[in-house]
């Protein structure tokens, strides 16, 4: 056993099938997990091996196999999903998807939950369970550690691995070999008659008496759970096993109110009648306890807000990804493309608070409803669709849907040749305004319908640069300035591929390659897209920050604070604004413009935290702790979604010293340099971190090494409170005179 822990622990850096094992997360009897990244995917995965003393059990065996082909069978938004099962030297593991967050247990373990957190949680759990229902599937083991919570208060119900399928005809199926129904094990046979499965305070009573069971078990488990979020308490409890199944068998559990008087009687008789110990009298179906659930929490909010003063719904909208309709992972940059210009359409309407790109990113190719999307975005419309492309055809179906009723304002279909795209962009949000009765300025009108060039392989290169732009990654960005360049040359009037390249190049030089022909491009495209559209935002914003990385300060500041006058909601004008004033060390500027940003992209988590960086240097101490708790909330939403954005992470670790949980500080800066440890950025804000924990020769090492890797930005370095701790430091004195 120790020497395959040990193998096991072998694994960390290497690369298993194509998945590369980065850290381990955590293990338990039925297995051991770790964080990897699929790299022909590159997204972050959880793979869970079989431990060694039960991969010669078949049963167990059977059962890790089970999980996986039960979870994997359940697509569902509240199920952990299942993405592959394979083998490893002998070692059987599932790749899973990787969740941020903490298990319904170690929440309890805070205590009892009031009832918006209660029904919002039980609501989540009822809908997998009613999921799995339909399937005929029975968990068996529904209990708080096997319930997670991510960081955004999704729930995902975990671990099938005593998952039992209960229909008749289902079960042949329920084994390995799926393809091969008759050579199966029949999924009763993985347990002898009469044994008892499960964690016992949580079974069933039918459960406990080792008897066959069907999906009503799940529902007994389940108002355990319920009765233990109400009160705080578990339901049966006891010194020894025994005692528990008698509890279970034989006695009623204290009336949940009693134990906790604000707890709501309708809430009392969800849980009393989910523990009926006759199944026959029990809720028959998760489903109609996911009904009760709801419509008390329907009731309990019509109460608070019939008690609070009724706002005006704001006319917001969220922008979905457009399904890929074709699954084809080549169009998947075509089809973000147009979703996000979408999006920059419409957000060019005034009345209109559209919701940015990073907000909606979170839910691309995600199974939820836009309904569902639209209350947890807090956008009043969703607008879904899908798009496919064939050869030179073009199919976009889109739908506007209010989220308060669920019900469609709006619909179409578009049937068109691949160069109506533009057309097509512009039909819908002049029918969106239409549909939502916005009055539309001739300005606004004339910006919508203006095309960005008129050939279409143009913009399919400029689609395809944005893509790479989006990663951030020195690769990335010189990528994305070859597709701008071919798009430039198919058109040579496009300003956007122009002021696409002018900040690929900015991007280059202030973290990744401080040459001067990179300041020099930025300088020469900014220039040549204004030159092509002078009302451009996007130029204007992408000219100021060359003139910035220029120290032409004055100039930038003219271009940024008219590329907000043209469009008020562009949040690279603020920021970068932002970024110039701080260098110049002009801090009450610098706060009111990373304000601004942040109010433009409230999913951004770069603006808290410099607005912080601001607000601590003007000696506003409460003001600064409270932008940086926004930051870190951000933070951590957005690392959930993207586990390995290294400068993400930094920002959070850099929140983390402000609040003094070093320890966790020091962690997530070094698995930020774990993901990257040359990237000029990633240096640069581990730097930052090292300084303000103290740790000056870390510091100062990684600010070196950053500087030496192409980090460009002298201003920055001297005006950045985070190196404070160092500037007396005869090592920083020296590296800022080499610089």
């Amino acid at each position: 056993m120790k020497a395959v822990l040990e193998a096991l622990e072998r694994l960390i850096g290497k690369t298993i099938s194509h998945y590369r094992v980065d850290a381990k997360l955590g293990g338990g009897g039925m297995g051991v997990v770790y964080r990897a990244e699929d790299t022909r995917l590159g997204r972050g995965v959880a793979l869970k091996f079989l431990p060694d003393a039960m991969q010669q059990d078949r049963q167990a065996l059977e059962r890790f196999q089970r999980e996986a082909r039960a979870a994997s069978a359940l697509n569902h938004p509240n199920i952990c999903t299942i993405y592959d099962i394979d083998e490893c030297d002998g070692q059987p593991f599932i790749a899973m998807e990787l969740l941020e967050g903490e298990t319904l247990k170690q929440r309890l373990a805070r205590g009892a939950m009031d009832q918006e957190e209660i029904l919002s949680l039980g609501i989540q759990v009822a809908s997998a369970l009613e999921a799995a229902q339909t399937r005929d599937i029975a968990h068996r083991d529904i209990k708080p550690a096997n319930i997670f919570i991510t960081e955004r208060g999704q729930v995902k119900v975990l671990d099938f691995g005593l998952a039992k399928v209960t229909h008749p005809f289902m079960r042949r199926f329920a084994a390995v070999g799926d393809d091969q129904p008759t050579a199966t094990v029949d999924a009763d046979q993985l347990t002898t008659p009469g044994s008892v499965l499960g964690t016992i305070s949580y079974m069933s009573p039918e459960q406990a008496r080792g008897e066959d069971v069907d999906v009503r078990t799940d529902i007994f488990s389940f108002g355990v759970v319920l009765y233990e979020m109400a009160t705080g308490k578990p339901a049966f409890s006891g010194n020894t096993s025994a005692v528990i199944f008698e509890a279970i068998l034989n006695r009623e559990p204290v009336p949940p109110k009693r134990l906790n008087p604000k707890v709501p009687a309708e809430l009392d008789a969800i849980i009393n009648k989910a523990l009926e110990k006759d199944a026959g009298r029990r809720y028959q179906s998760a489903g109609q306890m996911r009904g009760d659930l709801e419509r008390l929490k329907r009731d309990s909010d019509s109460s608070r807000a019939s008690a609070a003063p009724v706002q005006p719904e704001p006319r917001s909208l969220a922008v979905l990804y457009f399904d890929n309709a074709t699954g084809s992972k080549e169009d998947e940059y075509f089809r973000d493309g147009i979703t996000e210009d979408i999006i920059t359409e419409l957000s060019k309407i005034r009345d209109l608070w559209v919701l940015t790109r990073s907000a909606v990113l979170a839910y691309r190719d995600k199974p939820a409803s836009a309904p569902d999307i639209g209350r947890e975005l807090s956008a009043a419309y969703v607008l879904e669709g899908s798009l496919r492309r064939a050869g030179n055809r073009l199919r976009i179906t889109a739908r506007l849907v209010e989220t308060r009723t669920a019900r469609s304002i709006w619909a179409e279909r578009y049937d068109r040749h691949l160069e109506d795209v533009f057309a097509i962009q512009d039909e819908i949000a002049q029918s969106i305004a239409k549909a939502l009765r916005l009055m539309l300025s001739e300005d606004e009108k004339q910006n919508i319908v203006k095309q960005q060039t008129p050939d279409v392989r143009a913009y399919d290169c400029y689609l395809r640069g944005r893509q790479f732009f989006h990663q951030f990654r020195g690769k990335g960005f010189n990528f994305a300035r070859q597709m701008y360049l071919r798009a430039i040359e198919i058109d040579p009037n496009y300003a956007r591929a122009y002021a696409g390249i002018a900040d690929c190049c900015s991007f280059l030089y202030m973290y990744f390659d401080s040459s001067p022909s990179n300041l020099e491009q930025a300088e020469v495209a900014s220039r040549k897209a204004l030159e092509l559209e002078p009302n451009l935002a996007e130029a204007h914003a992408s000219r100021g920050l060359a003139l910035m990385l220029s120290h032409r300060y004055d100039e930038a500041a003219l271009e940024f604070q008219t590329a907000v006058s043209l469009n008020p909601k562009l949040f690279e004008a603020y920021y970068f604004y932002g970024r110039s004033c701080l260098q110049q060390g002009k801090l009450e500027e610098a706060s009111r413009l990373f304000t601004q940003a942040w109010k433009a992209n409230p999913e951004d988590f770069q603006s808290p935290r410099f607005l912080a960086m601001c607000l601590k240097s003007l000696g506003k101490t409460e003001d600064a702790r409270v932008s940086d708790e926004g930051a870190l909330e951000v933070v951590k939403k957005h690392v959930q979604m993207h586990p390995d954005d290294a400068r993400a992470i930094l920002f959070g670790a850099g929140v983390f010293v402000q609040k003094g949980d070093l320890d966790t500080a020091r962690a997530w800066t070094t698995r930020a340099m774990n993901i990257d440890s040359s990237d000029p950025a990633i240096l640069y804000n581990a730097a930052c971190n090292y300084s303000l924990m103290g740790e000056t020769g870390k510091a100062i090492d990684c600010l070196e090494k950053s500087i030496t890797n192409g980090f460009g930005q002298r201003e920055w370095i001297m005006h950045d409170s985070d190196l404070d701790p160092l500037r007396d430091n005869p090592r920083f004195i020296e590296l800022l005179q080499q610089k």
